[in-house]
């Protein structure tokens, strides 16, 4: 039996249990805040890191979630025309308040309230990928179908 989950960790087990993917969250005991490290700590590709960033629309406030190829700098320009409004960089307060989770940790699900999301269309070339769950140091592995399953999100080019 594996050990218990911390609550962040727990609470994207029990969102990805309720949308019916069979996904397991485990903690790691290295760093998993950046593509690279999660990469590292997990054996696979910067590319099959799929990071959760946070926007903040600029007019409206509200959160904007871009999904993408850890590989890939997102083109915040590209993201502002999908949205219709230019988009700023989200501090921690911002993130924390408006997901649950802190930075380096964001989960592409188990948020606090409803988050547009932008899925990049380059995660779509991998048979797995794995997402961040809820700490720094938790991630899951999952297809790129489950991803768009679970988030709801649109799929486009956000590079």
């Amino acid at each position: 039996m594996s050990k218990q989950l911390s609550p962040s960790a727990q609470r994207v087990q029990d969102v990805l249990s309720q949308h019916g993917v069979m996904c397991e969250v485990v903690e790691l005991p290295q760093s998993t805040r950046t593509a690279k490290e999660a990469a590292d700590a997990i054996g696979c590709g910067v590319a099959q890191i799929a990071k959760s960033l946070v926007f903040k629309a600029k007019h409206t406030k509200r959160p904007i979630l871009v999904i993408a190829s850890g590989a890939n700098r997102v083109n915040e320009n590209k993201v502002a025309q999908l949205i219709g409004e230019p988009i700023e960089k989200a501090d921690a307060d911002f993130v924390r308040k408006r997901t649950g989770f802190a930075i380096g940790g964001v989960a592409p699900v188990g948020h606090l309230e409803e988050i547009e999301t932008l899925i990049d269309e380059n995660l779509l070339g991998y048979e797995e990928i794995w997402a961040a769950a809820g700490t720094p140091h938790a991630v899951f592995r999952l297809t790129p179908e489950q991803l768009k399953k679970i988030t709801g999100g649109r799929i486009t080019s956000v590079t």
